[in-house]
């Protein structure tokens, strides 16, 4: 999930070309949590910054509807990750991935064996 439309198209590219299935993308708290009821995604992506919306608030809402998703959620930004450390260890979410070393191999390297 992330707001920017172009961003999502790019890493769409990048994780099929790395082997993965993408079976939807969100730009919206309420779009993540409808496709997550329709498609039962076995890892989700959020970024942190959602313009209005709070990425922390949508893995936590991701991870309270959808308890099959705790530990399977995993949080992105092009922000470095000490800016945001005691909200992304509070959280639901399997970890942080900076959106310049996203991969296939990245995501499977944080989500438990046998989720990706």
């Amino acid at each position: 999930m992330d707001d920017n439309e172009r961003f999502l198209a790019v890493a769409r590219d990048r994780l099929v070309r790395d082997g993965m299935d993408v079976v939807g993308t969100a730009t919206s708290q309420k779009e993540a949590l409808q496709l997550a009821e329709e498609l039962h995604p076995d890892v989700v992506l959020v970024d942190i910054s959602l313009g209005t919306e709070s990425g922390f608030e949508v893995t936590r809402r991701l991870v309270a509807d959808f308890p099959d998703l705790a530990s399977r959620v995993v949080l992105i930004s092009t922000r470095d990750q000490d800016d945001f450390a005691e909200l992304i260890a509070a959280s639901p979410a399997a970890g942080f991935l900076p959106k310049n070393l996203l991969s296939g191999r990245a995501v499977c390297d944080l989500v438990p064996a046998g989720d990706c």
